[in-house]
């Protein structure tokens, strides 16, 4: 029936839809009027991408800035809302760009970009983004600019950079080709230099596609992808644009080893912070992470806080530090009021399960979490009741990355309060708690560094660590002569210190801009805060014993003493010269000696890499003791072992690792326990066991010997200690 009535009025339907087509193309034309004009099309795009905005917000971001130009900006924005392309919502006075002005705006683009394509001229795809005709001059510009060129200069190597590009017959070029082409023609005339301040950072197109194509291996999601491509860019810029040329070739040779680039120039390595400098001086954010909320220290009458406030501290300093952050203070908030062990266990334990989240830079997990428990100054009841509570922090968590460290007088009282403590000190070694003890010594981390070198600390002190010294690669090129061994030791240790020092005011820099907020806030860092200055030796056991021949039995001991001292002393002197006085040397475990150990067989050959050691894939770190020696009936040799640990760790202002692998004995518990207790006349060490965790399912195994997970079957098992 309706198609009839229609027939039957042929002329009027026809009429009506000329109209329509009329009222149409009437429109039309007036949204072309509108985007004839350049100023609205610019109050499109700000909208599209910033909008809602205010009336004074879309003013300034327009550029009518001046009260002779408000006319001009009404005028423009009127046309915009008569035609329906923006709107106005009136009950929060905002404007925003309309499905239609969306439309149009989508239009526009594609009208200039075929312009630009038809006009046959060259054009450029910036990364702002925009599009903009060639031009050389912004060559000429960032030469003089970026690499502090010559303007004569300058002009050459534009000209010739120019009549390279228009034999490119593009229609596009991008900001990346361009500046490739320019660094092409500085390498060709020599001007490394200038190339370097030009080039630009970053990963390929194909390093990104393995990255998206391996993400499931990715330990903690787009975190780790997004870590991984940041610190790509910043290692890249320390190697070339940071550091001294001969600093970053050591670091590519295999003399020396940089670890955790990406982070190095930015933060510091380990932070040492006493919490309990708070209670007067308050860390404070100020503009930075505006999304955190702020709150005070728990104190006497608030220490129900406690849980919040360490997940909170954790979160924020675990940006902070690159390996490791050191904690004191902590355990007095929770016992102040807290009297039940029940209670301390389970908040506790809650506290670090909060914590667990913190955010990570490296694949490993780093940093690492380390809070202290003065054991001499709280009863065995309330001790005991941490450890659990610690216990099931690790039993709850595949991979642990929060420690302990148990603090004791001095070794009289260590041996003597030990004893109570050793059954859940021996459980958590089981299940791969991060546990280390110490006494009489000062503080420590748990990868063994100090705190103070040569009794220099304050509350806050931060270390710089990440820098290794290959000692096989120095004794192997002198010759198995001794002497000459550790004067090209002590040549080292000179660019070594140049280059921390580098870091330590580039560190600096970005603490006082408050790139680093939570140290920028510690107002005790602020006034009276330390930074220490530590260089590493790597392989130390290899150098001195398989390559120069000084064996254990003969006078080994005494020739890595004298190279020990050489390296304290030359370091102390070296960091006198530059006006450093905190400077120290460490032996403690890093990434650089599974590094250096590859590098040396590819350079050496494989025979000479196993000559030197039994495990022919990475380098000795620190010192480690094994349970089952100390354990030996009627043998000297735990006694001297500990004593070699005791001369070692003496001569090392900067700190020693000392590990005490139990692996061998995780099934007897009583042995374990016996093992940990002769340990306990060293100042510093950590006990532990190798476990695998399956990378799959995310469950832990008891044997580190497993080819495949027992729960799920997976042969992606990872090892930790």
């Amino acid at each position: 029936m309706e198609q009839l009535s229609h027939d039957k009025y042929p002329i009027q339907a026809e009429s009506t839809r000329d109209g329509v087509l009329e009222s149409a193309s009437k429109r039309v034309r007036m949204i072309f009027s509108v985007m004839a004009s350049p100023n609205r099309i610019d109050i499109l795009r700000i909208l599209n991408s910033k909008g809602p905005l205010t009336y004074s917000e879309l003013k300034s971001l327009a550029g009518f800035k001046s009260k002779k130009e408000s006319g001009k900006f009404a005028y423009h924005l009127r046309k915009l809302l008569r035609q329906s392309l923006v709107a106005l919502n009136k009950a929060e006075r905002r404007y925003t760009i309309t499905n239609l002005g969306k439309l149009v705006l989508s239009l526009a683009r594609q009208i200039e970009e075929r312009s630009i394509i038809e006009s046959g001229k060259m054009y450029v795809r910036t990364t702002r983004p925009s599009i903009e005709e060639f031009n050389s001059n912004k060559i000429i510009q960032s030469l003089v600019r970026e690499a502090n060129m010559p303007l004569e200069q300058a002009h050459k190597i534009t000209e010739e950079v120019e009549n390279k590009i228009y034999k490119f017959q593009a229609v596009y070029l991008t900001s990346s080709l361009i500046r490739e082409t320019v660094n092409s023609v500085l390498i060709e005339h020599g001007h490394e230099e200038y190339r370097n301040k030009l080039a630009r950072l970053g990963l390929p197109a194909s390093d990104i596609v393995e990255m998206l194509s391996n993400a499931d291996a990715a330990k903690n999601g787009l975190e780790t992808l997004m870590s991984k491509a940041s610190q790509s860019i910043f290692s890249e810029y320390l190697l070339i644009n940071t550091l001294p040329k001969d600093i970053a070739d050591m670091h590519l040779a295999g003399e020396m080893n940089i670890s955790n680039s990406g982070t190095w120039g930015l933060i510091p390595d380990t932070i040492f912070l006493d919490v309990t400098n708070f209670r007067e001086n308050a860390m404070d954010l100020k503009g930075k992470f505006l999304n955190v909320s702020r709150m005070p220290l728990p104190g006497i009458n608030n220490s129900n806080d406690f849980e919040t406030y360490l997940s909170l501290l954790i979160s924020l300093l675990s940006r902070e530090a690159s390996t490791e952050v050191v904690l004191e203070g902590i355990i007095p908030m929770i016992l102040e009021q807290t009297k039940e062990p029940a209670e301390i266990s389970s908040r506790f334990a809650k506290a670090l399960m909060l914590s667990s989240i913190a955010p990570s830079y490296t694949q490993s997990g780093l940093p690492a979490t380390t809070i202290t428990i003065p054991a001499d100054g709280h009863d065995v009841t309330s001790v005991t009741a941490l450890l659990s509570g610690y216990q099931k922090y690790v039993d709850s968590t595949p991979v642990p990355r929060i420690g302990i460290s148990l603090i004791y007088g001095d070794m009289n009282d260590q041996q003597n309060q030990l004893r109570y403590h050793l059954d859940p000190i021996a459980s958590l070694v089981r299940s791969g708690g991060i546990i280390s003890l110490s006494h009489d010594d000062g503080l420590r981390a748990s990868s063994g560094i100090r705190k103070s070198i040569r009794g220099k600390s304050s509350g806050t002190v931060i270390t710089l660590q990440s820098l290794s010294i290959n000692l096989p690669r120095l004794a192997y090129q002198s010759n198995k002569d001794e002497t000459y061994f550790r004067a090209r030791l002590a040549l080292m240790i000179k660019p070594a210190l140049a280059a921390l020092y580098i870091r330590k005011k580039a560190v600096a820099e970005l603490i006082r801009k408050g790139t680093v907020p939570a140290l920028s806030g510690n107002s005790d860092f602020i006034q009276s805060g330390t930074t220490n200055i530590i260089i590493n030796l790597i392989g130390a056991r290899e150098s001195v014993n398989d390559i120069l021949g000084h064996h254990s039995k003969n006078n080994g001991m005494e020739v890595l003493q004298k190279v020990l001292k050489t390296s304290v002393d030359v370091a102390l002197d070296q960091g006198r010269y530059i006006g450093e006085g905190s400077v120290g040397v460490a032996m403690i475990a890093d990434d650089s000696a599974t590094r250096f150990a590859t590098l040396d067989s590819d350079k050496y050959g494989r025979a000479y890499l196993q000559s030197t050691q039994q495990n022919s894939t990475t380098y000795s770190q620190g010192l480690t003791l094994y349970g089952e020696q100390l354990l030996m009936p009627n043998d000297d040799n735990s006694g001297s072992l500990i004593e070699e640990c005791l001369s070692v760790d003496k001569l090392l202002s900067g700190g020693l690792s000392i590990t005490l692998d139990v692996t061998e004995l995780a099934s007897n518990h009583v042995q374990l326990k016996k093992a940990i207790e002769a340990a306990s006349g060293i100042p510093f060490f950590r006990p532990m066991v190798k476990l695998m965790v399956c990378n799959s399912c995310g469950k832990r195994s008891g044997s580190r010997y497993q080819e495949r997970c027992e729960f799920c079957g997976s042969s992606h098992m990872l090892l930790i200690h």
